[in-house]
């Protein structure tokens, strides 16, 4: 069927978004799959979204994703655990460019580990604009990591005009570790694309159960006690196989264990598995298997629901609070209390029907939802009154003794370098760029392209 293209303008886009982290694709994860569907909705509700990110590779410059969303891929290279090198200055003139180029209205950032995250929001502070942050993440309060991040947090989050966090487990520890009044936090959880991951269209026979893990193998994602339940559960029940998906540090032990106890024929390890293919290794297993240590809200939850798995987790931040009673079994972070779990799971396992789950999923939990409360966030924070730079300053003096006059210091001299760029180069003598926004359409329907020209 022929297709064809349409060119027509429109009138002011509702918003006109900068989404900020250094997680982005092709990084696969939480934080990403949740930037990129937020932000194909956005679209679609009619805001201008633009993503900023540092390089991957060779994946540099100014790319289009689907739906027309823009992303700047700023040559930067990430120095550890994919962030870049905090200058805390130097990425000041390109964020000041590539917010008068986008004509932005407010910036959105994701991630308390991202480097990039924290200096954006600063330098939009600076400039005058609202900013949002997203924390997708739980922290202690203990060991010296923790202690580090919560301060940098509480600088950042001093001056934020919102915040949003995927759980309330969530909240309260943002609340906690950043000093942020609770009115000013909203809760939005995450979703599930379950147009992708949905269940196989043949149910499994239960002559052999499968369990499926798959996570990175890491310390925080509880590698280590899943060192302690797989061989205890192959013990128990003959029938049981398991499937782990992931790679890290901790996969070693893991192959140790496999080698120890003599269960190549009942573990497989597959190393990475590309987001891809995330469905095809669920709906290869009956029961789900999350072992973190701590856990915000945990898509992987989602993702192997919507497939139709019974659900056996940790009982850790917010994790209770993602699945109902009936679709999740939940255990303390012990070997002993989740074999207890998976015997559980494996008794219940025949009252579960994966598609009557995925239809409860696909109410439950879908995007667009996730990007009308998101923009009601928006909307609260553009209502808020401008500030002068001395009234931001008393918000960073409440954060210590020491701290805040630091913290007060830094903001004024990115005052200073703001305005030295502002005379170096002016706002006026920056070329904006035209708005586009592309929605394609296939079987007959029309593919438009809208422009926006630049207003004269």
């Amino acid at each position: 069927m022929m297709k064809f293209c349409v060119i027509a303008f429109m009138a002011d886009l509702k918003h006109r978004i900068l989404m900020v982290s250094d997680f982005f694709y092709p990084n696969f994860g939480g934080v990403e799959n949740h930037i990129y569907y937020l932000s194909q909705c956005l679209l679609k509700l009619g805001h201008k979204v633009v993503v900023l990110t540092h390089a991957y590779g060779n994946r540099s410059g100014v790319r289009y994703m689907t739906g027309g969303l823009k992303v700047y891929y700023v040559p930067w290279r990430p120095f550890l655990m994919q962030n870049t090198f905090p200058t805390i200055y130097g990425t000041f003139p390109i964020i000041r460019t590539i917010l008068l180029r986008e004509k932005i209205s407010l910036v959105h950032g994701h991630q308390a580990f991202s480097t990039l995250c924290h200096e954006t929001l600063m330098h939009a502070r600076t400039m005058g604009y609202k900013v949002v942050f997203t924390d997708h993440s739980l922290y202690g309060f203990a060991d010296v990591g923790s202690i580090h991040m919560n301060k940098v947090l509480q600088f950042t989050l001093a001056d934020v005009t919102r915040a949003i966090c995927v759980s309330h487990t969530s909240k309260e520890n943002t609340v906690l570790r950043s000093g942020l009044p609770p009115e000013k936090v909203f809760v939005i959880p995450n979703a599930v694309d379950t147009a992708m991951f949905k269940p196989a269209q043949q149910r499994l026979g239960r002559d052999e159960i499968v369990i499926v893990v798959i996570s990175r193998l890491v310390y925080r994602k509880g590698a280590d006690l899943l060192v302690e339940v797989i061989p205890e559960v192959c013990r128990l029940y003959p029938n049981v196989r398991f499937i782990v998906g992931g790679d890290g540090p901790k996969r070693v032990r893991l192959e140790e264990m496999r080698e120890k106890h003599s269960l190549q024929d009942r573990v497989e390890m597959l190393g990475a598995v590309p987001h891809a293919s995330v469905r095809s290794v669920l709906i290869s297993g009956h029961i789900f298997l999350n072992s973190s240590l701590t856990e915000a809200f945990c898509i992987a939850i989602l993702e192997a629901a919507s497939c139709g798995l019974l659900t056996v987790s940790t009982r850790v931040g917010g994790v209770p609070e993602v699945l109902p009673d009936d679709m999740i079994v939940l255990a303390e972070p012990d070997p002993s209390d989740m074999v207890h779990a998976i015997r559980k799971a494996i008794s219940i396992l025949p009252n579960i029907d994966p598609q009557v789950m995925h239809d409860r999923m696909k109410r439950l939990y879908n995007w667009n939802d996730v990007a009308e409360r998101t923009e009601i966030v928006y909307n609260r924070a553009l209502k808020c009154s401008d500030q002068s730079l001395l009234e931001r300053l008393s918000r960073y003096l409440s954060c210590g003794a020491w701290a805040g006059k630091l913290f007060c210091l830094v903001m004024i001299i990115d005052f200073l370098i703001w305005r030295l760029l502002e005379l170096l180069q002016p706002a006026k003598d920056i070329e904006e760029v035209p708005d586009v926004a592309l929605r394609c359409h296939q079987h007959g329907e029309r593919i438009e392209e809208i422009y926006r020209c630049k207003s004269e």
